[in-house]
């Protein structure tokens, strides 16, 4: 990765940490195991204390906080490596928004100015990112895609990204309706199923399909563990680095979480 970087020109002094890359991208995943609410008490009063032997010399949070500065990339490529699960051909897909300060602040916040945009869910107004996923059946998640708050569920070009390495029955929302996406998604080889909307003609639904519709649920459990559990959303950064290093590391943590919410299959298709 080092050597692919492009430089100025000017020589710079590489100084070797007393904590390597590995040994901090380890202590920013497993902070979303820890159970603390915040990084701070995370880092000073369980990797300080009951931690300190599974690395040779600690340093001090302050400091941490610059070098996990560091690991972003690195993190967004193992985010990316983890999370390619394999496409079952029953997949659901769904967004959700990152705010990054209350919607009313938006205005004077400096940390992400010209970064985060204001968009609009069906909770409200929010300021920050959307994060788009794509997940099978067993929960695992097949692709993501980061972009600001204000791109829409449907864009095509996001869409394309997601659904590289899918196949088969894609079940999402009302805001993936559209003829254009599904005559897109349809010469991909990819079948997308949602409800209509009630100004709609009403069309006659496989039997399969429409029980798999009602478990569209499944993503947005998948969702509620990345909020809620792995902590992954909340507007305490002070830049946009350890937003996004706090964004991988818990996408990272998802990836390797032994239970994740699943879907079983009885051997004609449908849940047993």
């Amino acid at each position: 990765m080092r050597k692919s970087f492009l430089t100025d020109g000017n020589h710079k002094r590489k100084r070797a940490h007393n904590l390597s890359l590995s040994e901090i991208m380890t202590i920013s995943i497993y902070y979303h195991y820890s159970g603390y609410n915040t990084f701070k008490n995370y880092y000073l009063k369980c990797v300080n204390k009951n931690l300190r032997g599974c690395f040779g010399t600690l340093v001090s949070y302050n400091r941490f906080l610059e070098l996990k500065k560091k690991v972003a990339l690195p993190l967004a490529l193992f985010a990316k490596l983890l999370n390619s699960g394999k496409c079952t051909g029953i997949s659901f897909i769904d967004s959700f928004p990152l705010p990054v300060c209350h919607k009313k602040r938006s205005s004077s916040n400096k940390t992400f100015k010209n970064i985060a945009k204001k968009g609009k869910t069906s909770m409200g107004w929010f300021f920050g990112f959307k994060v788009h996923i794509v997940i099978n059946h067993n929960g695992e998640i097949i692709n993501f895609c980061i972009t600001q708050g204000n791109i829409h569920d449907g864009n095509t070009e996001v869409i394309e990204k997601l659904t590289k390495k899918v196949k088969g029955k894609l079940f999402g929302d009302k805001g993936y309706l559209g003829k254009k996406l599904f005559e897109k998604l349809w010469s991909s080889g990819i079948k997308i199923v949602t409800k209509i909307k009630k100004n709609m003609k009403n069309k006659l639904m496989e039997m399969e399909d429409k029980i798999l519709l009602r478990k569209r649920g499944l993503v947005e459990s998948v969702i509620n563990i990345l909020k809620r559990i792995l902590l992954i959303d909340h507007t305490r950064h002070r830049n946009p680095i350890s937003f996004f290093s706090n964004l991988f590391s818990g996408l990272i943590s998802y990836a390797l979480r032994k239970k994740k919410p699943s879907l079983k299959m009885c051997h004609c298709g449908l849940m047993s």
